[in-house]
């Protein structure tokens, strides 16, 4: 007697159609903290995540947390890039799984986008908790690895272990980038690469 096997559903790619991003706490307090990446680096991935979200109609969910303290508050820069989406963003009050917050569970909701990216600050806090339950909710993730950081390495590597354990594709800014354009010659294409370009050493 032979048993058949049904072959793992192939991932579906992630596209301007079918994703959501979610930028988390990306304040200016609490980035200076990270230790893991350079602090400019880090806030140029995450401006170009923004920005490629509004180029290409990908639906952006902000949050925040506790800016009135330490934390600090969001970039001034998103104010720029995604003045609605900054003006409602999801202001926490020292929850630390942002799915925690039902406002941001709703506007995460609300995108009606099965496949999430998501960056946070910090990841060892910010981005591994809201990672877990999207998993666990059953949205394909891709987690930005380096739109983000931790205080220490050691801290980062750990935190992406286990969200990757977790069933979660780490990614960079620009390896995401490219997997969204899919084509540089196409409308997305155009509309994302000068994005790219900005984050390319300037020699």
């Amino acid at each position: 007697m032979t048993t058949q096997t049904s072959a793992q559903p192939t991932a579906q790619p992630f596209t301007p159609e079918n994703t959501a991003m979610l930028l988390i706490d990306h304040q200016v307090g609490t980035m200076g903290w990270v230790g893991s990446i350079a602090f400019e680096e880090m806030k140029a991935n995450a401006l170009a995540l923004a920005k490629a979200a509004k180029a290409l109609d990908i639906p952006l969910v902000l949050t925040s947390s506790m800016e009135e303290y330490a934390q600090g508050p969001l970039l001034a820069e998103l104010a720029d890039i995604a003045p609605e989406e900054f003006a409602s963003r999801i202001q926490r009050q020292g929850v630390v799984n942002a799915f925690d917050d039902q406002n941001f569970t709703d506007a995460v909701t609300a995108t009606g986008r099965p496949n999430l990216i998501i960056a946070g600050v910090t990841n060892d806090v910010c981005t591994v908790f809201p990672t877990l339950t999207a998993l666990a909710q059953g949205h394909p993730v891709q987690v930005v690895a380096d739109a983000g950081g931790s205080p220490a390495k050691q801290a980062d590597d750990i935190a992406i272990r286990r969200m990757d354990k977790a069933g979660a594709t780490i990614t960079s800014t620009n390896q995401l980038l490219a997997e969204l354009a899919h084509n540089w010659t196409t409308e997305n294409g155009g509309k994302i690469i000068n994005i790219v370009m900005e984050l390319l050493p300037q020699n």
